[in-house]
């Protein structure tokens, strides 16, 4: 069984509040006292894509200290930019092109993959991130459930915000999960609200927004709520390769 705690836009900008709600969602996970195989960190992890927030980012997430107590694993979002998350937060060299990683565990595989597109605020999955998931999930064999890790949703949640901004081409990503099936499901950021539905017939979960909480339609005019709690999600990824999803909120 694999649990993976899930955290995702938090858009660090430098300001109090900001710094002060991731801290206070790290601080509530730092202290679980069960077994949590690793953190997701689901992109927008910066407001403006700076080092200054990377390394931020970097000191709250214990990735330069080792403070946290078990694998912190990000992929970008659209507010991120590839070369100073490369330097600041992961301390790699600087490039350009995705920032794609995979973990492998005993019980299943995460596949970190880069949605983001230079410049703009919808998403897509280019040909090099493709190739490098067919080609990681070829080394892995077939014999472990894999879960597929972005920022941007292929999938509408019936809000104009974020269906505005959505994974372009899903119908090549369904293609590949028809293809692969070792791929349990996907989880994904960039709504601010958590949610959960289908893709290609996979689960398909979306975590809840650091930084503030996206009201739907029905939920009145205000888009951003900001004085909502923010949470955090548990996922569970049983051995019969079932994805379980609880989600929290941090008071």
């Amino acid at each position: 069984m694999l649990v993976l705690a899930h955290i995702s836009d938090l858009h660090l900008d430098g300001s109090t509040r900001a710094t002060e709600r991731a801290e206070r969602v790290r601080d509530r996970l730092w202290e679980l006292p069960g077994p949590v195989d690793a953190l997701l960190v689901t992109g927008d992890i910066a407001e403006h894509g700076t080092e200054p927030e990377y390394e931020e980012a970097a000191r709250i997430l214990g990735l330069r200290t080792g403070d946290a107590p078990f694998p912190v694993l990000t992929c970008p979002g659209n507010h991120d930019s590839r070369r100073p998350y490369r330097k600041a937060l992961l301390d790699r060299p600087g490039g350009e092109g995705p920032v794609n990683t995979v973990r492998v565990f005993d019980d299943g595989a995460v596949l970190m993959c880069d949605s983001s597109i230079p410049g703009r605020d919808d998403g897509e999955l280019d040909d090099e991130t493709y190739d490098w998931i067919e080609t990681t999930l070829d080394e892995l064999g077939g014999g472990l459930p894999a879960l597929l890790v972005l920022h941007h949703p292929p999938v509408a949640l019936h809000h104009p915000l974020p269906d505005a901004y959505p994974l372009r081409n899903p119908g090549r990503l369904a293609g590949l999960q028809a293809r692969r099936p070792e791929i349990a499901g996907l989880i994904t950021g960039h709504a601010h609200t958590p949610a959960a539905t289908t893709f290609a017939g996979r689960p398909m979960v979306v975590g809840p927004g650091v930084t503030w909480t996206l009201r739907l339609p029905w939920e009145g005019e205000q888009i951003a709520d900001r004085e909502a709690p923010p949470g955090f999600a548990l996922h569970v990824l049983d051995d019969s390769g079932r994805l379980t999803s609880h989600f929290r909120v941090v008071p």
